[in-house]
């Protein structure tokens, strides 16, 4: 409602629709946007998904570790 006054176009579906499309195509998989993959990935990290640091500049270098790592492995860099 709000959403839609300040003009931007809600693109989820309900879940019925999710399942009429699955069944009526062939080998469907629900794509998973963006943002929830990134988290996934970054929640493999535990010193990200439980902060042990106290210091803001030790949790911001663990996070940059952890996207850097997340990029050489998307990359296959090592393999």
């Amino acid at each position: 409602e709000q959403v839609a006054e300040l003009g931007y176009v809600l693109h989820l579906r309900s879940r019925g629709e999710e399942k009429e499309e699955k069944a009526a195509i062939p080998g469907y998989r629900a794509r998973r946007w963006v943002v929830e993959r990134t988290h996934s990935w970054m929640n493999r990290f535990r010193r990200l998904l439980i902060r042990w640091e106290k210091k803001v500049e030790n949790y911001e270098a663990m996070l940059h570790f952890a996207c850097a790592w997340i990029c050489f492995r998307c990359a296959e860099v090592f393999g």
